[in-house]
């Protein structure tokens, strides 16, 4: 069995072991990373996710760890809406303050009903739907992914996890349904909106539809979304193509 952690990590861009960077700082060259090394940290989250807007790039949610940074960013959010602040911009120079949620609050880990593993698998289930929303995992991207995930290193149970995530159809019923508390449905939210920047109809319309099934209101979405804008820094351009996974 794999560590689910270790995958929200890969997929999210949490810190590179050894290294002053993050996967998403080196998304862009992961996959040459991944032909030189087969065991190379980034290579998973440039190959499954692209380097598309919103894929590459994050800030301080990467330093916490993916499930920690997840469940901050969603306590963050749900703070600020509960206080009735309006939703916050991002600081003029260097990158918010970004915690853990507290051990006593639900949005702690260790408070999961289903088990901090099994929400770990739902958050990362979240992040491949919405990395599927605006329909750029077809039947020949998922040939492809197949054929590079190996080099990645996750292990055979993780590369069949994920495979079978990316061809199971969007069931946005059942992955609401994993998500058994108030807190684990924000979470569930600011994950998927972690992945994606809403650039085009299809990824605005999905967060909107996923927002809906949740129960979200309106305001504590627009919580969410200056929280994550928030988090993320713009990406370092290296004279790659738009999509230079390939």
């Amino acid at each position: 069995m794999f560590d689910p952690k270790k995958l929200l990590d890969d997929l999210l861009g949490s810190q590179i072991p050894g290294t002053s960077g993050t996967v998403r700082d080196k998304a862009g060259q992961a996959v040459q990373m991944a032909k030189d090394n087969p065991l190379a940290a980034g290579a998973l989250a440039a190959v499954l996710l692209g380097t598309g807007a919103g894929r590459e790039v994050t800030g301080a949610a990467v330093k916490l760890g993916g499930l920690a940074a997840i469940g901050g960013l969603a306590y963050k959010a749900y703070q600020n809406y509960k206080a009735g602040n309006a939703p916050e911009q991002a600081p003029a120079a260097g990158e918010p303050e970004l915690l853990p949620p507290p051990k006593d609050t639900a949005f702690h880990p260790s408070q999961a009903p289903q088990g901090e593993d099994e929400f770990t698998l739902t958050l990362v289930r979240a992040m491949i739907s919405a990395a599927k929303a605006d329909g750029h995992v077809d039947d020949e991207e998922r040939k492809m992914i197949a054929g590079k995930l190996s080099l990645a290193g996750i292990g055979s149970d993780a590369e069949k996890f994920l495979m079978a995530e990316l061809e199971r159809p969007l069931d946005l019923d059942t992955l609401v349904a994993e998500a058994k508390t108030d807190a684990q449905k924000l979470e569930l939210y600011t994950a998927s909106r972690l992945t994606i920047d809403p650039d085009t109809r299809a990824e605005r319309g999905y967060l909107d539809l996923l927002a809906g099934r949740l129960g979200l209101p309106d305001a504590l979405v627009d919580h969410v979304e200056a929280t994550v804008s928030a988090a993320k820094v713009p990406a370092t351009k290296t004279g790659t193509s738009p999509n230079p996974r390939w």
